[in-house]
């Protein structure tokens, strides 16, 4: 016998084979719902990685507990959101599997795979609401001096074609507050230099025309220009930003960038491409900007979701209180 090697019982190998066993049925439930939020909601393929994640976990729970995923009861669902619970899953988490449940039940029913929806009724834990994370302005100038032709300390230095494209990428992320798929899928066309602006597809491919300030159109035409042809190298490619080998860089690539770019400007390694966009919300906020107009800017169905940014310039509405109320 092989020393550190335990052998494995034929009770044990069972268990661990029907950990990883999903019912064929529920499996192809799955995929045609994924199907269904590419088709219907014109879903991101991260949004649809999400779901397909959770709902595979789900149906593995239903095989492990000999019950069929498609047709459970509400107990059940609480008993699976209690095991949750108990493996010390995070709240966040539990909401999470908790509303892709939910949405899968429904569109069940829509088709008629399911009788009921046993997971309308179900009520996911409270969690805590924490404001999001936003760079101070002296972090900000560290992290947009990494790969722009001045130092933190305004001293020239010279820029690679990868410097230009990710200072461009920087720039653009804090100058329209755009997501990082957002990002990623910008095409060539949807930047317009004369006007200023960038138009931008977001959730459910929902457009907004979003404005740009001149240091960011600076950015993004010295890439343009000189940069993205020599990245391209006689490629044609209808993305914006493209990778050292002339194709859409992807998501993942501009994300490895920014952790990277963090590190070397020796800022908090938790800092995330979104923390750019909460700043661009934030900034605009403390500048005077009204809700509003932030809401139109960040694509927001609801203007509640823009409103959690009230609360991360406290002085700004204190003043709107002094200047306003008659007391």
């Amino acid at each position: 016998m092989v020393k550190g090697k335990r052998k494995v019982s034929a009770k044990e190998g069972e268990a661990c084979a029907a950990e990883a066993q999903i019912d064929d049925a529920v499996v192809r439930a799955i995929d045609d719902f994924c199907s269904s939020l590419i088709a219907e909601r014109n879903a991101s393929e991260h949004t649809v990685r999400a779901y397909r994640t959770d709902l595979g976990d789900y149906g593995r729970w239903a095989y492990r507990e000999g019950l069929d995923a498609l047709q459970v009861s509400h107990r059940d669902l609480r008993r699976y959101l209690a095991q949750l619970d108990a493996a010390r899953y995070s709240r966040k988490t539990i909401n999470r599997r908790l509303s892709a449940l939910r949405t899968f039940f429904r569109w069940l029913n829509v088709t008629g795979r399911a009788d009921a929806n046993p997971a309308s009724a179900l009520i996911g834990p409270k969690t805590d609401k924490s404001l999001p994370q936003v760079l101070r302005p002296r972090e900000m100038v560290r992290l947009l001096s990494v790969h722009a032709s001045c130092d933190a300390r305004g001293r020239r230095r010279e820029q690679s074609l990868t410097d230009m494209r990710d200072q461009a990428i920087l720039e653009f992320l804090y100058a329209c507050g755009a997501r990082i798929s957002e990002t990623s899928g910008l095409l060539e066309q949807n930047i317009d230099f004369d006007e200023k602006q960038a138009r931008l597809f977001g959730k459910g491919s929902k457009e907004r025309i979003v404005p740009l300030h001149d240091l960011a159109i600076d950015s993004l035409r010295r890439y343009a220009l000189v940069a993205r042809p020599k990245l391209l190298d006689g490629k044609e490619c209808p993305f914006f930003f493209v990778s050292t080998r002339g194709n859409q860089m992807k998501t993942d690539a501009m994300r490895k960038m920014f952790k990277a770019t963090v590190r070397e400007a020796g800022l908090d390694d938790s800092l995330s491409p979104h923390d750019m966009r909460h700043t661009f919300a934030t900034d605009l906020l403390n500048g005077g900007a009204d809700l509003r107009s932030v809401q139109e800017m960040l694509g927001h169905a609801r203007l509640s979701t823009t409103q959690v940014y009230t609360h991360l310039s406290v002085e700004r509405l204190k003043q709107v209180h002094d200047q306003a109320f008659p007391r």
